[in-house]
């Protein structure tokens, strides 16, 4: 069962560190992640695969908060310049192309959250 606390801690810790993580750009961002998702998976404790999941979702809940962002921004200004349709299929395209970057990137916050899990246990 998912622990949403641990997934909350670790999706704080996350944007916390991201915002730190300008300073160093690239592995400022990637370290961000693994915090976090360490964060996720100690919080949630219970070994590797728990840790992995914790860490995965903290990783994603991130990056789907931008993607609805982008969707009903794209959404909008596809109204305004392309009429229904295009507006339509614009914000839905870059929502989901939004929401499998999100979880591509998420893997890093899923290894944090492996090794978090680990290094708790149960």
């Amino acid at each position: 069962m998912t622990d949403w606390y641990a997934v909350f801690v670790g999706f704080v810790v996350s944007v916390l560190a991201g915002i730190v993580a300008f300073a160093i750009p690239g592995i400022g961002h990637v370290g961000a992640g693994l915090v976090g998702g360490f964060t996720a998976g100690y919080v949630a404790g219970g070994g590797l695969g728990r840790g992995f999941w914790h860490g995965l979702l903290a990783g994603a809940l991130g990056g789907i908060v931008v993607a609805l962002f982008l969707g009903f921004a794209g959404t909008v200004i596809g109204g305004l310049m392309g009429g229904p349709p295009g507006s339509l299929f614009g914000g839905v395209g870059v929502f989901l192309a939004a929401v499998f970057v999100a979880l591509l990137l998420a893997l890093d916050s899923a290894v944090g959250g492996a090794v978090g899990g680990v290094l708790k246990g149960r």
